[in-house]
C-alpha cells in the first residue's frame, strides 16, 4: 500500500531529547520528498511544529486540524498548505483519521497517547483498517509496548499488538516496511 497521506500524533511540546524533533524534522522531509501529505494537529510549536515545519520547507502538504479550544495553547500554526479549525476534540480526531491513509505516533503527552489508544481501539473494531506506526526514537515508547503486551498476556486483549502496531525506530523504517 502506498501512503497519499499520514496523520501524525505527536506533542505540542519539543520534549527533553533533541532525538525527537531530529525524527519529527526527518519524518516531514521524507514525507514531503514521497510526496505524501501530513495530517496533523495544527500546532506550530514543539513537535507538531517541527514536522509541519519540515513538510513545508521540502516544498510538501500540511493539512492541519485544530480546537477552537487549542487555538493559543499549541499556537495555530500559520504557514501551513490548510487549516480546519473545529469544534472539540473529538471532531479534531475524526477528521484526522478520515483525511489519512495511516497513522504516524511520535513521542507526546497525553493527547498523544488518547489518539493512538483511539486509533488502535477502532482499528480493532474493525471501525478502520488503517496502518498505525509507533516511531519508538531511543526507547521513548518502550514501556508502554510492554505494558501494551502484558494486556494481552493477562488476557485483556485479543492478540499482541504487534498485530495492530508497527513498531519502528528511525522514521525511515515505516517507508522500508511499505511497498514502493
Amino acid at each position: 500500500m502506498q501512503f497519499t497521506s499520514l496523520a501524525v500524533f505527536c506533542g505540542s511540546k519539543a520534549g527533553a531529547d533533541p532525538l525527537y524533533i531530529t525524527h519529527a524534522k526527518e519524518l516531514g522531509r521524507l514525507m514531503a520528498e514521497k510526496n505524501i501529505k501530513l495530517v496533523y494537529g495544527g500546532g506550530g510549536k514543539g513537535i507538531m511544529g517541527a514536522v509541519a515545519d519540515s513538510v513545508m520547507e521540502a516544498q510538501g502538504n500540511v493539512v492541519g486540524v485544530i480546537p477552537e479550544v487549542l487555538l493559543e495553547w499549541e499556537a495555530q500554526h500559520k504557514g501551513i498548505t490548510e487549516l480546519h479549525v473545529v469544534t472539540d476534540m473529538h471532531v479534531r480526531k475524526k477528521m484526522m483519521y478520515e483525511l489519512c491513509d495511516a497513522a504516524v505516533v511520535l513521542a507526546g503527552g497525553y493527547g498523544t497517547l488518547d489518539e493512538l489508544f483511539e486509533m488502535l481501539t477502532w482499528n480493532t473494531l474493525k471501525i478502520h483498517n488503517k496502518k498505525i506506526f509507533i516511531v519508538n526514537s531511543n526507547g521513548f515508547y518502550t514501556h508502554l509496548i510492554e505494558h501494551m503486551r502484558r494486556m494481552f498476556r493477562e488476557d485483556f486483549l485479543y492478540e499482541l499488538p504487534e498485530e495492530r502496531i508497527v513498531i519502528v525506530n528511525e522514521p525511515a523504517e515505516i517507508f522500508s516496511t511499505v511497498p514502493a
